[in-house]
């Protein structure tokens, strides 16, 4: 009975770099989930979701010689994806946004009443969350979607931990004042 212990990821990476192209594939495994669920917080649509994350990964391949050892390959995967994701847009002038519904434990036992206002709040915060800048938009998405970390965040798009924690800060500020003003809006309305 042998233990085989699996291969850590820079021993993947040095492999393809060998010449053994297959390799790749369980790199491509270990991180499809990450990739695909960090790009589909920030596109809308399933199918781009999956283009996006099969050019993260042949972009990862291509660049395999540019990967750092003493840097974690997720935080690699997470940075070429963030990167990407944000230079496609820009080509494509479409800025939006997929955030998760609300997954409360006791959604279903609300009123009916209840639940619709939940959903009205869960898509006002989605269109607040699509118009913010991607300076602002992308770190709050990785805090607050992914739950990573400031300095995951600050390695993952190459910025100082300051600015990262600057542009969360300033972001939430941001939705504030845009859930205060819709808020007002609202109450306008009723009058």
């Amino acid at each position: 009975m042998t233990n085989l212990k699996p291969l850590t990821d820079y021993e993947i990476i040095k492999t393809c770099l060998e010449g053994n192209p297959n390799a790749f594939s369980e790199l491509v495994s270990r991180y499809k989930n990450l990739v695909y669920s960090i790009i589909l917080r920030m596109v809308v649509d399933k199918e781009e979701a999956n283009d996006l994350a099969q050019e993260v990964f042949i972009k990862a391949y291509k660049n395999l010689d540019k990967y750092y050892p003493e840097f974690a390959f997720s935080t690699w995967i997470m940075r070429i994806t963030t990167n990407h994701v944000i230079d496609a847009r820009r080509k494509k002038r479409h800025l939006t946004v997929s955030l998760d519904e609300r997954q409360d434990a006791g959604v279903s036992e609300l009123s009916p009443e209840t639940r619709y206002i939940e959903k009205e709040r869960a898509a006002d915060l989605k269109r607040i969350v699509e118009n913010l800048p991607d300076m602002y938009k992308v770190p709050i998405i990785l805090y607050h979607q992914q739950g990573l970390s400031y300095q995951e965040i600050a390695n993952m798009i190459g910025e100082p931990l300051s600015k990262v924690k600057n542009r969360i800060f300033r972001g939430r500020k941001l939705l504030q004042a845009d859930l205060i003003s819709m808020k007002e809006g609202e109450a306008c309305e009723l009058f």
